[in-house]
């Protein structure tokens, strides 16, 4: 699926732009039950032609009344909401799984990671340096830059500058990033400095 934000993704799967929302869905299998104010009665009158002939519906959000003359229609849209809850559980599944359950899905197409393990332990530095590693292989491959910065007290960064996304260089990051040792001299100012190293590539924009 590609890398694109929830609100995106829905405009272009959401049940408006395919003409499933409630209201869409109504003005194509009914007609909606109206009053009109006849002037000679000094009142609002309801039509009563369908009376009797059409079920009807009553939407909860404005009361307004929908006669269902189409009911062979309905079993169609049965069918497309159907299929559109199974979209929507493929999409939630996807949102929730691998990579993006501990990043979220990237949106940038130049990107700086810092990786600040701090005192971390050797298994849990390993579990972080897994976390990211996938996170390059699945997601990192569909942008066009990228780097890595560690922070620690002698700032250590994969290239000097980002650099353009390809099977080698996605490899190259790494097999930099398990070759880094899990203890590294810190201060207290170690994160800061990684960020602000990461902000000042003028090519990166997140």
């Amino acid at each position: 699926q590609p890398l694109i934000s929830s609100s995106k993704w829905l405009q272009l799967h959401g049940l408006k732009r395919n003409k499933l929302s409630l209201s869409q869905i109504l003005s194509q299998i009914g007609f909606q039950h109206r009053e009109d104010y006849v002037t000679t009665l000094g009142k609002l009158v309801a039509s009563r032609y369908a009376d009797g002939l059409f079920p009807r519906y009553m939407r909860a959000q404005d009361g307004s009344v929908y006669n269902v003359a189409k009911k062979e229609l309905i079993l169609h849209f049965v069918d497309c909401l159907m299929g559109a809850i199974e979209l929507y559980q493929r999409r939630m599944e996807w949102l929730t799984s691998e990579s993006r359950l501990v990043f979220g899905v990237i949106q940038e197409w130049r990107i700086a990671i810092v990786l600040d393990s701090g005192t971390a332990a050797p298994a849990e530095f390993d579990l972080c340096r897994g976390a990211l590693s996938m996170v390059l292989v699945e997601q990192v491959t569909q942008i066009a830059k990228f780097n890595l910065i560690r922070a620690a007290q002698d700032l250590m960064k994969w290239q000097e500058k980002s650099a353009p996304v390809s099977e080698q260089t996605v490899k190259s990051a790494v097999k930099w990033l398990w070759k880094l040792d899990h203890v590294a001299a810190v201060r207290n100012t170690s994160s800061a400095e990684a960020l602000l190293e990461a902000m000042s590539d003028e090519t990166v924009s997140s």
